[in-house]
């Protein structure tokens, strides 16, 4: 059968244009993360007027054929030129390209209902991740109100990266559980999500950061997990090409992994609404109507839905929306840049982390090098702007790790937002109102934590065993002083 290709580089059809479509997906950029059609090489260069076109034909409105985000840099350019900017000389502004003006396409996925029992806002991968689990459970009045697109906040901008290796034996157990729900995510929920258990290799610098693995390790091993602190000799063995004079030894974890965020969400995404749950994308909350210690309804720029139980699962923008409500949450939305070269011969296992400076990078399965590095200068603020201050900074970072790197070419750039609290641990159980359930703070690891705490809180609710993690992580202990900082952030 003859195949009409409208992206070259990432063989996207004409036929599976239509079909995301048909699906629901009617924007350009939902339509670039169903398919990935735009991603690749060329950046949409030869591919969006021929896309946008076929969405125009099948009914889209002219804002919803809005040109997706282009991506600096204009073109591909190399770590090595990159790294010879001075990231001090360069400013940490909102960065490029300036947030989208005009009209917001209308909202998707039907009319927005009456009534739900269960509302949730925000449709990232925790609240998709909750409204599965509740409508397997049998709860099937489930509403999900996403402002955006499916995939628009950082359950789409991350680096999927997924590992056990943490602080505490709290964080440890969720993430055991959220690995073992990727391996069979493919299988239970019926999208490949390139589940790739390639490891993790924290590199150590410094006398202080190899106290700090071993410790961890020692913790690792208590919890069954297989982590060794090995030496740089044994961490070249694993990485060829890392420059051992840069770190003192290693942390690793080969059961650790990396996943396609974006197919990740659309499963979830599927699968809920296959078992009864409503989806409303393009559908912002305004307000929250209240009755005593309850919320009675959830105003939007689409209507009002009266319901039982409201989630807050908003990530970056949950301490806006529990404001909404009167509820001040101690969340700081702080934003994180991201990056992704040219594709390269499969040349690296698992994902490596430096301690001290939070570079990671990680190779998908189409080639590319996925890496990420935070900004301790950063300010808080929902801000997706991209900075040459963090090329700069990332390739002066990687080069240092892997010198081969220097002619390797960055294509593309994005930012995200990480939901921080103070003590690096999430916001869980009701804030505020008896029925305000809050799902957030998660501090850029809520992709990896969502399988597993989306599972225990949709039993908690469905009134299943309480897991501790909603005694332990509530709003009331930042009053009450309980904190324990998880220190293991990276990014």
């Amino acid at each position: 059968m003859a195949r009409t290709v409208l992206c070259a580089c990432e063989d996207v059809t004409l036929e599976e244009v239509r079909r995301a479509f048909a699906e629901g997906h009617r924007d350009l950029e939902s339509v670039k993360r169903y398919t990935g059609f735009g991603t690749g090489p060329c950046q949409g260069k030869s591919c969006l007027a021929a896309v946008a076109g076929e969405l125009l034909r099948l009914g889209a409105t002219p804002a919803e054929i809005a040109p997706f985000t282009a991506r600096p840099p204009l073109q591909p350019t190399p770590l090595a030129l990159l790294a010879t900017a001075d990231p001090g000389a360069l400013p940490l502004d909102p960065g490029v390209p300036p947030p989208a003006a005009g009209p917001r396409p209308r909202p998707q996925g039907g009319p927005l209902p009456e009534r739900a029992r269960v509302v949730i806002v925000g449709g990232g991968i925790m609240g998709l991740g909750l409204a599965y689990q509740l409508c397997r459970r049998g709860e099937r009045d489930v509403l999900v109100l996403e402002a955006g697109y499916l995939n628009a906040g950082a359950s789409g901008r991350n680096g999927g990266g997924v590992r056990a290796q943490w602080s505490t034996p709290t964080m440890i157990r969720l993430a055991r559980r959220s690995l073992a729900l990727c391996r069979s995510f493919a299988a239970d929920m019926g999208v490949n999500v390139w589940f790739r258990p390639g490891g993790y290799l924290f590199l150590a610098p410094t006398a202080e950061q190899v106290a700090r693995l071993e410790r961890n390790a020692a913790l690792h091993r208590a919890h069954g997990l297989a982590t060794r602190v090995i030496d740089p000799e044994e961490a070249a063995r694993i990485v060829p090409e890392l420059d051992r004079r840069r770190f003192l030894a290693a942390s690793w974890n080969p059961d650790d992994g990396v996943v396609f965020p974006w197919p990740f969400l659309w499963g979830y995404a599927s699968r809920a609404a296959a078992l009864g749950a409503r989806i409303r994308t393009f559908t912002r909350v305004t307000g929250f109507e209240r009755e005593g210690r309850r919320l009675t309804a959830v105003r939007t720029d689409a209507g009002r839905v009266t319901c039982e139980v409201v989630v807050n699962a908003a990530g970056a923008w949950s301490k806006e929306v529990a404001a909404l409500a009167g509820v001040p949450l101690p969340n700081r939305p702080t934003r994180h840049e991201i990056l992704v070269t040219e594709p390269l011969k499969p040349w690296l296992g698992p994902l490596v982390s430096v301690l001290g400076n939070g570079l990671y990078f990680s190779q998908s399965q189409r080639g590319e090098l996925v890496g990420g590095m935070g900004d301790p200068d950063e300010p808080e603020g929902v801000v997706s702007g991209s900075t040459l201050r963090f090329l700069s900074r990332f390739a002066r970072a990687a080069l240092e790790c892997v010198p081969r790197l220097a002619g390797v070419k960055v294509v593309r750039q994005w930012a995200g937002c990480y939901d921080v609290t103070p003590d690096n641990n999430p916001v869980l159980g009701a804030a505020g109102f008896d029925n305000f359930l809050q799902l957030s703070g998660f501090v850029g690891h809520g992709f990896m934590m969502a399988p597993a705490v989306t599972e225990a809180m949709a039993a908690w609710m469905t009134g299943g065993e309480e897991d501790e993690i909603f005694r332990r992580f509530t709003l009331a202990r930042f009053e009450r002083g309980e904190t324990a900082r998880e220190d293991f952030i990276i990014g």
